[in-house]
């Protein structure tokens, strides 16, 4: 779990984001405060979404975290050295990547939408999904639009 930072309409945003042991995007959330709120309310959507909870949290060394995790998953190891959590260092940087070349996102909800679409493409390329799991990697995101355009 790790955040990251992107400017909406002239203020900066943190992008909360849970990835798991095999590189699935769980879950993202945007706020306007890094604080131990937001962690509360990002760490508890990401843990309804589980099915099991887990037994280790990888984060950086915010002292926000450490409450927060004692308080919604005690029995979970925090796992807090230093390049532990470099994998989803490297998604943040496809992501401000995919971001670059736009204009500019005007709100909070514009912003949380890209988030969420961009953690589904990721899941979808990564094989996470069973859509379009018979095709190569590089031409399963169009087979998988085509399947989900038929099931709408």
């Amino acid at each position: 779990m790790d955040e990251t930072y992107l400017r909406v309409n002239g203020s900066w945003r943190y992008v909360y984001r849970a990835v798991d042991q095999h590189g699935q995007v769980i879950d993202v959330l945007v706020s306007a405060r890094r604080d131990a709120a937001a962690a509360r309310r990002f760490f508890h959507r990401a843990l309804t979404t589980l099915k099991i909870m887990p037994s280790e949290v990888v984060t950086d060394a915010a002292p926000a975290y450490a409450k927060v995790l004692e308080d919604l998953v005690p029995a979970a190891w925090h796992h807090v050295e230093r390049h532990a959590n470099n994998p989803i260092e490297a998604d943040h940087s496809q992501l401000k990547h995919r971001l670059r070349p736009m204009r500019g996102l005007h709100t909070d909800r514009t912003l949380q939408t890209i988030v969420t679409g961009h953690a589904f493409v990721q899941n979808l390329r990564r094989g996470h999904y069973e859509l379009a799991t018979d095709v190569p990697p590089a031409l399963r995101v169009a087979a998988a639009f085509t399947e989900l355009a038929r099931a709408i």
